[in-house]
């Protein structure tokens, strides 16, 4: 099967797109009369082209917002709600996996621009495992720094979405290069990452701990600045973690912010909300907790907490 955000599939069905317009063009002076033929006649050729039409333009569009990456990824086949990995204690907690191209006028080399690294996270207190994207400042490869450790900038993507696009589309690796080169930024580490990890299939846990499953909270609050700490040269202290996001990674970063102080104590939230929606996508968060759903309501706990 073609790739979902491929072009060769983009190019097919804009093709079968253009293709349907004219038959319907061409046909449309058979088809009139009154007769019930006709009447389904004019009714296939008619919606027979906007589903076409809609279907190409959907692609292009997923394509370049990265809702989402794969077929099993669109069609909900990625596995149950929730799935949690038994893991050993021991074992390396990041393991890298590739690389991705640097957005920048500054050229490739590590030095001038920093590196980008795929890397997949192994989730000891959670269970869980993602995948996610490392860049790395080009201080980080100076000799002047080999002695030096860095803050870190968790980055969330919204849900459905995918990594690869707060690199190419959003650009956080360049703005950052571009803030650290002006002096607006220390030289930082940033981890770009959906809000659901992989280990929890397709399911919009809005970052929970949710009872008796995927402990998503606890992945981003406590594995994950634990096993960058211990695999990169990065601050291990809350006061040098910051984390953003947008829409769901919005309310994800302000939330950790608020509840779990001692991981993140800096965040910002692009086009964020401040309380966990309930849809067939998310499914019961909260396991009828209510006193667990306030806890995860961002105004009541402004109001309420210290």
């Amino acid at each position: 099967m073609p790739s979902l955000t491929g072009l060769p599939l983009q190019i097919i069905v804009a093709l079968l797109a253009v293709a349907a317009f004219a038959a319907t063009m061409w046909l449309w002076p058979r088809l009139g009369g009154n007769g019930w033929k006709a009447w389904l006649g004019r009714l296939g050729a008619f919606f027979g082209t906007q589903v076409v039409v809609l279907a190409a333009l959907g692609l292009v569009a997923n394509s370049y917002f990265g809702f989402y990456s794969t077929w099993s990824d669109l069609l909900g086949l990625d596995g149950a709600p929730g799935q949690v990995v038994d893991h050993q204690p021991g074992g390396k907690a990041i393991r890298v996996t590739g690389e991705q191209k640097m957005y920048s006028a500054q050229g490739p080399a590590k030095e001038r621009s920093g590196k980008i690294e795929k890397i997949d996270i192994r989730g000891e207190a959670s269970g869980l495992n993602s995948d996610a994207y490392v860049y790395l400042p080009p201080q980080y490869f100076q000799p002047e720094f080999a002695g030096s450790r860095f803050p870190m900038a968790l980055v969330l993507s919204g849900y459905p979405g995918i990594p690869e696009k707060l690199i190419s589309l959003l650009k956080y690796p360049e703005t950052a290069l571009k803030g650290i080169e002006a002096g607006q930024l220390p030289p930082t580490v940033l981890v770009m990452m959906r809000p659901t990890p992989a280990g929890v299939g397709n399911r919009d846990t809005e970052c929970m701990d949710i009872p008796n499953g995927p402990q998503v909270e606890t992945f981003f609050t406590t594995d994950l600045p634990k096993a960058m700490a211990t695999d990169y040269r990065i601050y291990d202290k809350p006061e040098a973690r910051a984390v953003m996001g947008d829409s769901t990674g919005g309310y994800c970063a302000l939330k950790f912010a608020l509840r779990k102080p001692d991981a993140y104590r800096s965040a910002v939230s692009l086009s964020g909300y401040y309380e966990a929606p309930s849809d067939p996508t998310t499914g019961d968060l909260f396991g009828g907790n209510a006193d667990l759903k306030r806890e995860n309501d961002l105004l009541w706990r402004l109001e309420n907490r210290p």
